[in-house]
């Protein structure tokens, strides 16, 4: 009977599936090409999913490496990146050379994922590591791949552990080359809706690089050819009926059920689904039951040498009852040869789900005791994480506590801090359960990376606050920030009990960060409770982080002479304890503080200092930040051409590193340098990169906010509008900083004002001003101060604009008085914003407008001594001297030809518009004539719709308007639509903003023109 069964239970014919294989085909084709795909391929248990990527694997081998790997199930916990673990050990085997080339010099960081390249150093808690973990995986991945096609599989996406599945989101969404096709399997009908698959299947359903395959029934032809296949004869109609009403065309039920049909057995059959998978089971001799029972409760696969260990049958025992149950087709051989697994996963959950509590337990801890006796009876990168499985589930508190501290720690080495935090709840499960000596001989220096209190000290004993800690840091790593919160929160309740400031501290630290992930808060009040706690006590790594972290949400929040002090007192402390990285990092902001309090080049220098210090200590979380922060300085006093060469060493370095969310950060420094210098095709690439690079949603606002400003200096208001849009909605609201919302109501200003909304522009700088511009935000406020200044200037001629005007305008100027200007920059902003002050109240003159064009002759801005020379050509045109038009002509010319170099086509219609005006030639030659055609006609606008405008711009109504054309109301309201619809406009006080800004209506003619 065995013989028979072995021969017939699968079907040698594959059936059906002709679209799926046509659908990986064709993504195998594009990622030979070049083009990196993906595919999710979906499908309940047993319906075909794993027979169908054999079939594909068949069929690429010819010219594709196929490396699969398959999510593991120990128990109920998963192995961190097993799937990709195994994926990788294929392709070393299949490309040695290769992968040798691609992981050069990596391999210490890749050890994490295969054991086999070296050894681990132990990780650290923080997101760097987990950052650079995987972008060295996905390199390594778009380098094997560059030459050789590589199908990678990975299998059982629904057993997944949150760092596989983290792994997998992450290189989907960043590979760009490479001949590389990424397939993962999953069962559709285990994802429920809490499943933690069901997010990242959501998120991937997103992105355009990825398809998903649904795998459907069989059809019923498609099972009477599957019968077909199984009996090597054509099987009984009635039969097919029978079984296809059976198994609902489900690939696996149809093989079991044709398997019972050929066996005889069909008549004691039921239709329960646990009865339909056993039915074979028991049929085994009791051995080879036996046996199938050990190996259900050892995981997805189970080596020979531990079944054997397990079992204690003779050899030949034992060889015969595993025979039989792979003959069954129960149990198959391992694809490395060394073990055994079921053929499907179902039956094996069958088998578990019938076992006693009391036999799971026992076979638990006979798993244990063959590991610890033997530990080469089971691969080394997973004998720890399994011992801990097995003495877990074995209900052994003085065993398991250990082993899961023990598998704990080698999860945080792996960046696996999902599995880590699983395995120290667990080991908090276990705490009170375990005897007093076994808590006593566990060391915090063996399992405790944070830096509580004695945590480092050998002789110090584990307490539970440090498996909280552990755990809260875990958890915020992990993204499990609610996890971590409660955890927190729990200690913190303990610590009452027992007060101990550091710890508390500590952990109110932890709070902080947690708060403002969870977008609750600003994380102040968490970090103000943790100074005041350490206020007074002796000087610890503790006391150093906390004021360092007070420095810089202070610099962040509250620049000032708060925040100085905390930074320099973090530095003293950390140096007292020998924190380096606490030291680094809070002189990093002590050095930018120094800058915004007026001492520049000494600031420059510590920032200098520290990033050159980070990169040769290896201090690469202080490194990146010094790539943000150094720039960012010499951007905002005007020092923009230094900062780019520094820039682009910052993205190289952030990209090697995978630090993604800071290299966003740098590509927005970058667009920001790139527009100041004039580069502004290229500022925008920088800004379309921080948006698409950055993570977390204030890097993507940065990026948004600078195609905002682009958008706006180039005319183009929709897209500003909708740029603005989503960097307001990235940044929120839960932890308003200045560096970000002075920056948002800055081109929210420019544009209300470029709208005609004259009084929602003055509304947003109300709001500013209400706020104030604390000690170091200048480099914000000049620019802001100078929108909201032309914006009134250029709304002179509007009547809407004219009421609450002297007040604005005297706000502004009593701001701009008290604000710092130590930078050649900062001092230009400051002529510059009198000078539009003086324009809005219509008392400017060439003298004032010189002035403002010396101080940014200077200065390397091209678009801002534009736009004054504009201003100066418009002052000297007002005076009407020959001499002062031919300086104007001058001015225009050079104006003009930076706006057409940047596109900026505001400032070269302005440009355009007063030397048609002035009736002025800016070039030699007629066919390069930069004045434009008539506005008004090149809108569209009939003679009488231009005098209708006229009056809408001086704000008349449309009674008003019929009157004084002598015409009917209904016919003013139709000219007035239509005069809307060619502008493009919703509303009158838009159309009179594009009235003004073409100068259509001039509020007072220039001096004649002379010939000439």
């Amino acid at each position: 009977m065995l013989g028979l069964v072995e021969t017939r239970t699968v079907s040698p014919v594959f059936v059906g599936r002709t679209d799926e294989l046509d659908a990986l085909s064709d993504a195998l084709a594009r990622a030979r090409a070049g083009e990196p795909q993906a595919l999710l391929l979906g499908g309940e248990a047993g319906v075909g999913k794993t027979r169908l990527v054999e079939e594909f694997a068949v069929a690429a081998r010819p010219d594709a490496v196929v490396a699969v790997g398959g999510c593991v199930e120990i128990g109920a916990d998963g192995l961190p990146f097993a799937p990709f673990s195994t994926a990788l050990r294929a392709l070393r085997e299949a490309l040695p050379e290769e992968f040798a080339a691609a992981g050069a010099g990596q391999e210490e960081e890749l050890a994490r994922l295969l054991p086999e390249l070296g050894e681990a150093t132990a990780g650290r808690h923080d997101e760097q590591g987990i950052a650079r973990l995987f972008e060295l995986t996905v390199r390594l991945l778009q380098r094997v791949a560059a030459e050789h096609p590589v199908v990678l599989v990975l299998e059982d996406l629904h057993w997944a552990d949150a760092s596989t599945r983290n792994l997998l989101a992450y290189l989907v969404r960043t590979l760009r080359t490479g001949r590389l096709l990424v397939l993962a399997t999953y069962r559709s009908d285990d994802i429920h809706r809490r499943h933690p698959l069901r997010p990242l299947l959501a998120e991937l359903d997103r992105l355009r690089t990825v398809r998903r395959l649904e795998l459907a029934r069989l059809t019923r032809e498609e099972v009477a050819r599957q019968i077909a296949g199984i009996l090597a004869a054509e099987p009984d109609p009635a039969q097919v009926d029978d079984i296809y009403e059976r198994s609902d065309g489900n690939a696996f039920f149809v093989e079991e059920l044709a398997v019972a049909a050929c066996e005889g057995c069909r008549t004691g059959l039921t239709d329960s689904l646990r009865d339909l998978l056993l039915v074979r089971v028991e049929a085994l001799p009791e051995s080879a039951q036996r046996i199938a029972r050990i190996v259900a409760e050892g995981g997805s696969t189970v080596e020979h040498r531990l079944i054997a260990a397990v079992a204690r049958l003779a050899e030949d025992d034992l060889i015969e009852a595993l025979r039989a149950a792979v003959g069954a087709h129960i149990l198959t051989a391992a694809p490395d040869g060394d073990g055994y697994r079921f053929r499907h996963a179902l039956v094996r959950e069958a088998v578990a789900d019938d076992l006693l509590p009391g036999e799971r337990s026992r076979l638990n801890r006979r798993y244990a005791e063959a590991v610890e006796a033997d530990p080469a009876l089971v691969p080394a990168d997973a004998r720890v994480l399994r011992l801990a499985s097995y003495w877990y589930h074995a209900g052994d508190a003085a065993r398991a506590l250990p082993a899961v501290l023990d598998a704990s720690g080698v999860a945080r080495r792996r960046y696996a801090h999902t599995e880590q935090l699983r395995l120290l709840e667990r080991a908090m499960e276990l705490w009170d359960s375990a005897p007093d000596d076994v808590r006593s001989a566990l060391r915090a220096a063996d399992h405790t990376e944070v830096c509580l209190p004695g945590a480092g000290d050998p002789a110090t004993a584990l307490c539970y606050l440090d498996l909280m800690a552990e755990a809260a840091a875990a958890g915020r790593l992990a993204g499990e920030r609610e996890r971590a919160l409660k955890i927190t929160k729990r200690a913190l309740r303990l610590l009452e009990d027992e007060p101990d400031p550091l710890r508390a501290a500590w952990f109110w630290v932890q709070r902080s960060h947690l708060v403002q992930a969870q977008a609750r808060g600003d994380g102040w009040q968490e970090l103000a409770t943790a100074q005041e706690l350490v206020r007074g006590l002796p000087p610890s790594e503790v006391h150093a982080e906390v004021l360092a972290h007070v420095a810089t949400w202070r610099m962040l929040h509250q620049p000032g002479p708060d925040a100085f002090a905390a930074a320099e007192r973090a530095v003293q402390y950390a140096r007292m304890v020998g924190a380096r990285e606490i030291e680094l990092h809070a002189r990093l902001t002590l050095g930018g503080l120094m800058i915004d309090a007026g001492d520049t080049e000494s600031g420059f220098a510590e920032m200098f200092h520290v990033k050159e210090d980070a990169l040769q200590e290896g201090v690469r979380g202080v490194a990146g930040r010094a790539f943000v922060n150094l720039p960012s300085a010499l951007q905002a006093v005007g020092r923009s051409r230094e900062s780019v060469p520094l820039l682009r060493e910052g993205i190289a370095f952030t990209r090697e590193f995978g630090l993604r969310d800071t290299e966003a950060w740098v590509w927005g420094n970058l667009s920001d340098s790139l527009y100041a210098i004039g580069r502004w095709d290229e500022a925008a690439d920088a800004a379309a990169n921080a948006l698409r690079t950055g993570h977390g949603a204030k890097p993507q606002g940065s990026g948004a906010l600078r195609l905002a400003q682009l958008a706006l200096a180039r005319g183009d208001l929709a897209d500003a509008a909708r740029h603005l849009a989503t960097a307001d909605a990235r940044y929120g609201s839960h932890d308003p900083m200045p560096q970000q919302s002075l920056r948002v109501a800055r081109v929210a200003i420019g544009v209300a004002a470029a709208q005609g909304r004259i009084h929602d522009a003055r509304a947003e700088l109300s709001g500013v001003l209400e706020t104030g511009f604390p000690p170091g935000t200048h480099r914000y406020a000049w620019p802001l101060l100078l929108a909201a200044a032309t914006a009134e200037a250029d709304a002179r001629t509007l009547h809407a604009a004219a009421a609450d005007r002297a007040e604005v305008l005297g706000r502004l100027h009593e701001t701009a008085r008290k604000l710092t200007i130590g930078a050649p920059l900062w001092g230009a902003y400051e002529r510059w914003i009198r000078a539009e002050l003086q324009r809005a109240e219509g008392t400017d003159t060439t003298d004032t407008w010189s002035e403002v064009v010396t101080a940014f002759e200077c200065l390397d801005r091209p678009y801002d001594l534009a736009r004054v020379r504009h201003r100066l050509a418009q002052a000297l045109l007002a005076e009407g001297g020959e001499d002062e038009r031919e300086r104007a002509v001058e001015l225009l010319r050079l104006a003009g030809a930076v706006a057409d170099h940047l596109g900026a086509r505001p400032l070269a219609d302005e440009v355009a518009r007063l030397a048609r005006r002035a009736r002025l030639t800016l070039t030699h030659a007629p066919h390069q004539a930069l004045t434009p055609a008539d506005p008004a006609e090149a809108l569209g606008l009939t003679g009488r719709e231009r005098d209708v405008l006229r009056l809408v711009s001086a704000g008349r109504t449309n009674r008003q308007i019929a009157e004084e054309l002598f015409i009917s109301p209904k016919t003013a309201s139709v000219h007035v639509s239509n005069i809307l619809s060619k502008l493009g406009v919703s509303g009158r006080g838009e159309a009179a903003a594009v009235a003004h800004r073409l100068g259509l209506f001039p509020a007072e003619p220039l001096a004649a023109p002379t010939a000439g």
